[in-house]
């Protein structure tokens, strides 16, 4: 599809300027985005703004029309996929299942029933607390899942009854600048706007008089700035930041056993996942059979253009985040880790690296410290399994973390001693629509999905009625 536009008020609306969408699997431009102004940016907030009354008022409407965008998604998901591979770079399968999953993420919202609470009810007085929706949201989503990421937005935000102006990244337009073309004849006109621009836009949206709330997915840097720019107003915040996320084998996990998932849970998305295992820590007595069990799996990983046949890793998504890939592990090799599989950047055209497990890795490199977002894995021994416990909480990071061993009841008692939002027993990854999410620390303010994500786009309101 060519000539992308941006949707305001219910219209196509393209831009003076336009900048380039590379496709990742070339490293060229592959398709030009709008580049909104600071007035069309004023024009999609009063939109939302105008729309916000009616879409508040009917509740049915709203749930109905939440439906129909779902269907929408699902019957357009194999268009909408070749767009996400196009600009993110992941396989077409998996970009396909992405927007089913948007699908499936709307439509949970718009079957979500939230009871109201009586909390008296006597001779008194009735009282009952009930939420009501903020008003506009400004909603920022990344470039790992441009659009699922903006679904568990879009789909409590407006179920709540709030009208939404969304900006994707930069680096992933082009899906959610399709989806808001599709969704034009489903939602009434001003409902959801898409506009599309670069970090300049992203500010100006923050900074905005007409939102009160910002709801955003990206780095602990630009989630930092943005809480900045929406405290003078007092806007309300969700922040959903990075992570540096420990999984931890218990001395009677099998390798063998747990290396699929474990893998599986890494490298989802060619590591490119918030939440991803971003390092592992195993025993000593295990650890040569750990290390090579996951080498084993990168070996036989098939990288390459995700629209081939049986790829099942594409691109990094882009430029700045392949060097800072190559960066991590060349600073990782050089300080003493070795490379059991990959290690390097592929010698071919686009953002390509080849899926990197790195032994003798060590608490104070940079890539077991930092989040790498990539297709590359320390594994660090550990003899003691409290010192285990106490490294893998020693970060600013808090988002998730997992535990794998033999006796669930014991990984159990080891995952509530981790610091961050979700841990998890002998899996890692295992993501729903209905389980909330976020993170501790650095990694977040608030939560997403489930009847808590559907909080964090109301207000609490109190109506009390005296009977004496």
């Amino acid at each position: 599809m060519a000539g992308y536009t941006m949707t305001i008020g219910g219209e196509g609306v393209a831009a003076a300027g336009t900048f380039g969408v590379v496709n990742p699997a070339t490293g060229e431009v592959a398709e030009q985005a709008p580049d909104a102004t600071r007035e069309q940016l004023d024009a999609a907030m009063d939109a939302a703004e105008a729309a916000r009354a009616g879409w508040r008022a009917d509740e049915k409407a709203r749930r109905e029309a939440l439906r129909a965008a779902a269907d929408v998604l699902f019957a357009r998901s194999e268009e909408i996929g070749r767009v996400i591979t196009l600009e993110q770079g992941k396989p077409l399968g998996e970009a396909t299942m992405e927007a089913v999953g948007a699908g499936v993420w709307l439509k949970y919202f718009a079957d979500l029933e939230v009871p109201r609470e009586v909390i008296q009810d006597d001779a008194s007085a009735f009282v009952e607390v009930v939420r009501r929706p903020l008003g506009v949201v400004a909603a920022i989503t990344p470039w790992n899942f441009p659009l699922l990421l903006a679904a568990w937005k879009l789909g409590p935000a407006l179920l709540a009854g709030n009208t939404v102006v969304l900006k994707p990244s930069p680096y992933t337009p082009l899906s959610s600048l399709l989806v808001g073309e599709a969704l034009r004849d489903v939602l009434p006109p001003g409902v959801l706007n898409v506009v599309s621009g670069g970090d300049e836009l992203g500010a100006w949206m923050t900074a905005h008089p007409v939102p009160r709330k910002i709801s955003f997915t990206g780095s602990v840097a630009t989630g930092k700035r943005v809480a900045a720019s929406a405290a003078p107003d007092l806007k309300r915040v969700t922040l959903e930041l990075g992570g540096n996320d420990p999984a931890i084998l218990l001395d009677d996990v099998d390798p063998a056993a747990v290396a699929d998932k474990l893998f599986g849970a890494a490298f989802l998305n060619n590591g490119q996942v918030c939440s991803a295992v971003k390092r592992v820590y195993a025993p000593e007595a295990i650890y040569d059979d750990v290390v090579e069990a996951l080498a084993a799996r990168a070996r036989e990983a098939k990288v390459g253009d995700g629209t081939s046949e049986g790829v099942k890793f594409g691109p990094i998504n882009n430029r700045p985040q392949f060097e800072r890939v190559s960066e991590l592990v060349a600073d990782a090799i050089a300080g003493g880790a070795k490379a059991a599989a990959g290690g390097r950047p592929m010698d071919r055209p686009g953002y390509f690296f080849e899926p990197t497990i790195l032994s003798d890795a060590k608490d104070g490199t940079r890539i077991v410290d930092e989040e790498q977002f990539g297709p590359a894995l320390p594994v660090v021994a550990y003899r003691d399994l409290d010192e285990a416990v106490a490294r893998a909480n020693g970060t600013h990071f808090g988002l998730s973390g997992s535990v794998w061993g033999g006796d669930a009841d014991r990984a159990a008692e080891v995952a509530g001693r981790l610091e961050c939002g979700t841990s998890w027993v002998n899996t890692h990854l295992a993501l729903a629509p209905h389980q909330p999410f976020g993170g501790f620390k650095w990694s977040g303010v608030g939560v997403e999905n489930g009847p808590w994500g559907l909080y964090g786009f109301t207000d609490l309101q109190v109506i009390h009625r005296a009977r004496s």
